[in-house]
């Protein structure tokens, strides 16, 4: 299995549970009790993880930015599977960036 197969089968794993979560208890479930919660829950949550990635970044060691960007990443899935978008529609928006300057994709975007 290649190693973009792999990442592929872990997001997709977990965007999987994170859907299965919407019916579970809100006391027996972190993820539920964010679904609970409501977006304003869960956004403070990706921007609480957004700081500390960025101060683990400013540290410099490597470690601890692993687990604040994978705790980011979990976040910020959480956010689309409550939303129900699936992980397609990120996979697809990057896969349409591909190729293409980030100041001409930038400047695309601001026209729309």
């Amino acid at each position: 299995m290649s190693p973009e197969t792999q990442t592929t089968d872990v997001l997709a794993a977990l965007y999987s549970v994170l859907q299965s979560r919407k019916a579970a208890d809100p006391a027996a479930s972190y993820v539920s009790s964010l679904y609970a919660k409501g977006t304003d829950a869960i956004l403070k949550k990706i921007g609480e993880e957004a700081a500390e990635t960025l101060i683990a970044a400013k540290n410099g060691d490597d470690t601890p930015l692993m687990h604040e960007l994978a705790d980011l990443w979990f976040h910020t899935l959480v956010l689309m599977a409550h939303r129900d978008l699936p992980l397609s529609r990120l996979t697809d928006e990057l896969q349409r960036r591909f190729g293409t300057s980030g100041h001409a994709e930038k400047a695309a975007r601001s026209k729309s």
